[in-house]
């Protein structure tokens, strides 16, 4: 019989409610063309600036002595501005090995095109190290699967055409220096599209502070063995340290803008900076290019035009 207290069934046992896993949305990366666009423009005026104040400091003191100046002076601006807020967070990464390769892949870059400028005119060093954008587009597709097109591909073709223009075979250029020139090419391209590669995971403080911080040590180890040159007066210690102003200043802008669009996109507007370094060189060294070389300047700079114009259209 059953208790009056005692359920006329059986209870069922209470089981614990199962977790629910919420999932969170994907994050899309937005591409904004126009704003990586004119963050890029920005930091190849500051490149220009860099490479001619390296040209002028170069003819002076050895290479590895101006490098190690200018990842010094960026690191100690960026630690002293950034370090009281960010602390340890600025040495934080997601794929720290990637992030070592990048850097070394920008230390590199510096120490061949450094070279390059001791030995050419400034714009046609600069000429000479846009087979980059080319490089870049054709592994874009294969490396982080974005749609190139072929209206793109076709107007970095048509850029490079203008480079051959401006450094012909057969002209006066000294060939170790065109060899260098060649050499930081393929060490740009790489640096680009680990910057494109790692734009998604990583902060681009972070970025440049570890280019810094490689860049530093690197250079560094060399210092002891190129400690020469004329004495420091006021302005040569003022272009001294601009080189970290402009070198920083143009990484990170660089580094924003391939968060901001497609490293395929990107590519054929950095023949803009071509066009800085042949206003700069004329300004600063009296160099004037021959009417070839202009003709590969407007030749270089409507591809990038057209190119960033098509977008992604003509696939």
């Amino acid at each position: 019989m059953v208790g009056r207290d005692a359920p006329p069934f059986p209870a069922r046992p209470v089981l614990p409610a199962r977790p629910v896993r919420v999932t969170a949305p994907a994050v899309t990366r937005v591409s904004r063309p126009l704003r990586g666009a004119a963050l890029l423009a920005g930091a190849l005026l500051l490149f220009a600036c860099l490479d001619a104040t390296v040209k002028h400091l170069t003819a002076e003191y050895p290479v590895p002595l101006v490098a190690s100046v200018r990842y010094g002076v960026q690191l100690l601006l960026m630690t002293a501005l950034l370090a009281p807020s960010r602390g340890r967070t600025m040495l934080v990464t997601q794929r720290p090995w990637l992030v070592a390769a990048r850097s070394l892949t920008l230390v590199l870059l510096t120490l061949l095109m450094n070279s390059a400028l001791q030995r050419l005119p400034l714009a046609e060093a600069t000429a000479l190290s846009f087979a980059a954008p080319l490089l870049v587009v054709l592994l874009a597709q294969p490396l982080l699967r974005e749609q190139v097109g072929w209206l793109r591909g076709a107007g970095v073709l048509v850029g490079f055409v203008g480079v051959l223009l401006i450094a012909r075979p057969g002209g006066n250029l000294d060939p170790l220096g065109v060899t260098l020139a060649l050499l930081a090419a393929g060490s740009n391209a790489a640096y680009q599209l680990l910057s494109r590669l790692l734009s998604g995971t990583e902060r681009p403080v972070n970025l440049l502070y570890s280019s810094a911080l490689i860049g530093t040590a690197c250079f560094g180890l060399l210092l002891p063995w190129f400690l020469t040159g004329p004495p420091l007066t006021p302005l040569r210690a003022a272009l001294f340290l601009s080189l970290g102003i402009t070198g920083g200043g143009g990484h990170l802008l660089f580094t924003l803008a391939f968060r901001e669009a497609p490293a395929s996109f990107l590519a054929p507007i950095s023949y803009l900076q071509l066009v800085w370094a042949a206003l700069l060189g004329l300004l600063i060294f009296g160099h004037v290019p021959d009417p070839l070389a202009l003709t590969g300047m407007g030749i270089l700079l409507a591809a990038g035009v057209s190119v960033a114009a098509f977008g992604g259209r003509g696939k």
